[in-house]
């Protein structure tokens, strides 16, 4: 089969990924599932389609399985024991009520370490509604800082399933991903905050809310401060530092250094992380600790299946050659970056999810690498990068998240487009235009 037919195979393969999750709302593994059997039927008649499927499914699985999971239990103990509430109340208290929109906005940027910018936006809406009336600030203020910053570090850090999918499928660092997606995040967040206040300023909004977030009466039953913060600062710090020993190199018989690189493997990191979670549900029941575990599988099981059918799909394509092909052709037009950056732009505005998108993305770029002069470690960092820069790009009335944002704030849709949806885009050049100055360097 000649390349030209290949890669108009795979070009409809990817169009209709985009068309049956976003126009006819088929749930995203079917399609994957679907798409990447018929593809590989297609391009492959002669070879073993089934195990090729099943090595694309069972290797992504393998990368990120441990990592999602552990993730959503960190996610659903923040939620349940109200410790992103109590980040959010100490870091207003250090911020004033004049900084209120800047002390949500680093509650998020914070939280959404570990938890999906839906719930964590759900989780916080209702401080929002009461920092707006408090400080006669407008709803949609209060609201887009908020959803930016949560959108920030989810679009760019794998404690969330679409930079860890990208990272597991360019076979990546994901150690390393996690302190530069940190670092990289903040920028956008920064831009983003400005961005709002310069859409929302001098307009009045009506700020009436109508859904009430259950917040706990009883201040006895909610973590200390300390404890809110660790479960997310230990498995950054144990990370960060594991990296940068993995850099410097160890000596034979430097034990101290072995046991931080040990711990600073993002699963062990990310358990370690689980465990001081779980010491926010101090003094609850055996049944209660349990019935934890049990929703943190259960939200867990529909991203690790997504996420491994994205690598199925992705180790599909890799197989036609297709991929390294186009990497040849494209590395010859000094647009480097602008590719994974390109794709996810168009995946993300087409069907609106930023982890189908990102996991799509890698799948479609891993095999260019080499061509593209980004198969170094430094290279596949940036290319993760400039992937999620593109997955931020743009939410809007296709993507789940824009409805949390507009419902639980009781703001008109025409409203979010204006302020959140347009801060996504600007959000998204930002970060690319970073990633891409300080790749000039290396």
């Amino acid at each position: 089969m000649s390349t030209l037919v290949l890669s108009i195979l795979v070009i409809l393969s990817i169009v209709a990924v985009i068309l049956l999750t976003s126009s006819w709302k088929l749930n995203a593994f079917i399609a994957l599932f679907m798409v990447s059997l018929l593809l590989a039927l297609a391009v492959m008649p002669g070879k073993d389609v089934v195990t090729i499927m099943k090595n694309g499914f069972g290797n992504t699985m393998a990368s990120t399985g441990f990592l999602i999971i552990l993730g959503s239990i960190i996610g659903i103990l923040f939620d349940k024991t109200g410790a992103a509430l109590i980040l959010a109340r100490f870091i207003l208290s250090k911020a004033g009520e004049r900084n209120a929109a800047a002390a949500l906005g680093i509650t998020g940027f914070l939280a959404g370490i570990s938890i999906f910018c839906g719930s964590g936006f759900i989780i916080l809406s209702g401080l929002a509604k009461s920092f707006s009336a408090k400080t006669k600030t407008a709803m949609p203020f209060m609201a887009g800082v908020l959803g930016c910053a949560l959108y920030s570090v989810h679009c760019l850090i794998p404690t969330h399933p679409g930079a860890l999918a990208a990272a597991g499928i360019l076979h990546a660092k994901i150690g390393n991903l996690v302190i530069v997606g940190f670092v990289f995040a903040i920028p956008a967040f920064f831009v983003s905050y400005f961005w709002v206040k310069f859409m929302t300023d001098g307009k009045e909004y009506l700020s009436t809310p109508d859904i009430e977030i259950p917040v706990q009466k009883d201040e006895q039953v909610y973590p200390s401060v300390i404890l809110s913060f660790l479960p997310i600062v230990v498995p950054l710090f144990l990370m960060a530092i594991g990296s940068l020993l993995t850099i410097r190199g160890l000596g034979p018989a430097n034990v101290l250094e072995r046991t931080f690189v040990f711990t600073g493997q993002p699963e062990i990191a990310l358990l370690i992380g689980a465990v001081f979670a779980l010491a926010l549900l101090h003094g609850k029941k055996k049944e209660t600790v349990n019935a934890v575990f049990e929703t943190a599988i259960e939200q867990a099981g529909p991203i690790l299946i997504i996420t491994a059918a994205g690598g199925m799909f992705g180790m599909i394509i890799k197989e036609t050659g297709v991929g390294a092909t186009a990497g040849t052709v494209l590395s010859k037009t000094s647009l480097g970056l602008i590719i994974p950056f390109g794709i996810a732009v168009i995946l993300k505005t087409a069907q609106g999810s930023s982890t189908v998108a990102i996991i799509t993305t890698a799948s479609i770029v891993m095999p260019m690498l080499p061509a593209l002069g980004m198969s170094s470690e430094s290279g596949k960092m940036f290319a993760l990068l400039a992937m999620g820069a593109g997955s931020m790009m743009v939410s809007h009335a296709n993507d789940s998240y824009f409805w949390v944002i507009t419902r639980f704030s009781n703001i008109p849709a025409d409203v979010t487009l204006k302020v959140f949806t347009s801060a996504t885009a600007v959000m998204g050049i930002t970060v690319f235009l970073c990633v891409w100055i300080i790749s000039l360097f290396f």
